[in-house]
């Protein structure tokens, strides 16, 4: 069977069908819903945004729970700016602190502390908790597959691979 979509009319995009529509609506409403469930369990919880949970599992999971800044906003998709705003507050929180890094002068690296990974500890059994009741509780094994299955040709299929490409983290 043919999968290839018909091509639009000349300068004409090609329009969401009805059940295209109902898909990408109900991803928007979940994936908005989702964030706001996981974000206000971790405010409730840990006094922090669902993101910076996330800074703080990247630099516990590296070696000597330390980053280099770049390498930071990379794996968390995000802009160096918003980064460095994000580390700020986890600064002050005592949670995260920055060193210069010994191997290149202009860089930085972001240091999860011990009263960061104690943070991280304890907040880590109610988050999960979170995440399984809001999603996977929710889908039989086989839906969990195909999620996963899904997000991993989405994600591969936005991560530009040309040199020179728009990316987050080099904004």
């Amino acid at each position: 069977m043919d999968m290839a979509p018909t091509p639009p009319p000349d300068g004409e995009p090609r329009w969401l069908d009805g059940d295209e529509q109902r898909i990408w609506r109900v991803y928007l409403q979940a994936t908005a819903l989702l964030d706001d469930f996981l974000d206000r369990q971790l405010q409730r919880d840990a006094g922090m945004p669902h993101m910076y949970y996330g800074l703080l599992v990247q630099l516990s999971d590296a070696p000597r729970r330390r980053l280099r800044m770049t390498e930071l906003a990379k794996t968390m998709k995000i802009t160096r700016s918003r980064l460095s705003h994000a580390i700020a507050r986890l600064e002050k929180s005592g949670w995260v602190r920055r060193e210069d890094c010994p191997s290149d002068k202009r860089g930085q690296l972001a240091v999860l502390t011990d009263e960061g990974f104690e943070v991280l500890r304890r907040t880590a059994p109610g988050h999960v908790t979170a995440v399984r009741q809001a999603l996977f509780d929710r889908l039989t094994p086989e839906q969990q597959k195909s999620l996963g299955e899904i997000m991993t040709i989405v994600a591969e299929g936005l991560q530009p691979k040309e040199a020179g490409a728009d990316l987050p983290w080099l904004r």
